[in-house]
């Protein structure tokens, strides 16, 4: 008798694949992401509070770095990321605890003078809004990770291009990287809680 499996994905597991392409070297691309610490500093519009909880070693293997986070919806994110595998300047994984479980791959690959992106992206919400309504709202929920990926992209544009000037009045001219959605900046989500 031949029996038909079906895997049933809980309501709360996410998997997403979102891919990039930027004008730049692999090595520039790798060097930016790697840096967890300067997240807040070109991606504010998503992260607000990192916090090296462990230093690890060469490329970060073995980091562990503390992301407070969010989106477009009036929540954060306290998310703990762990590097587990380096293959830089190629990228690399993370394992990820807190609010959500999972893992992150990082992929860079150089095509000519461009660099293809690549975030796969399996999660496990763990945060009670969002472990609560995902069977409702997973659609939301996705264009919330939508809308902070896309800031990302954009964000890592404009990094490239602040990290190529050669004068202070290059870097005026280069637009100031995106804000964090207004609701979350007039709830005051966005703030250091340091």
């Amino acid at each position: 008798m031949l029996r038909k499996s079906c895997a049933v994905m809980p309501t709360n597991d996410y998997h997403f694949i979102d891919r990039w392409r930027v004008e730049g070297d692999v090595r520039e691309v790798a060097d930016i992401l790697e840096d967890a610490m300067s997240l807040p500093r070109w991606w504010g519009s998503v992260y607000f509070d990192v916090k090296e909880i462990e230093p690890g070693g060469e490329h970060g293997i073995g980091k562990i770095i503390r992301l407070r986070a969010g989106g477009w919806l009036p929540y954060t994110l306290s998310i703990d990321f762990r590097t587990t595998e380096t293959r830089y300047p190629h990228g690399f994984t993370m394992n990820a605890t807190g609010d959500l479980e999972g893992t992150g791959i990082w992929t860079f690959t150089q095509d000519g003078k461009f660099v293809d992106v690549t975030y796969d992206w399996t999660i496990r919400a763990n945060k009670p809004i969002v472990q609560k309504l995902s069977f409702l709202l997973k659609p939301i929920f996705r264009s919330n990770h939508n809308w902070t990926m896309s800031r990302g992209e954009e964000s890592l544009k404009l990094e490239l291009m602040r990290r190529r000037v050669k004068s202070d009045k290059q870097v005026g001219s280069i637009p100031l990287p995106p804000k964090a959605s207004l609701v979350v900046r007039l709830l005051g989500l966005d703030q250091s809680q340091r």
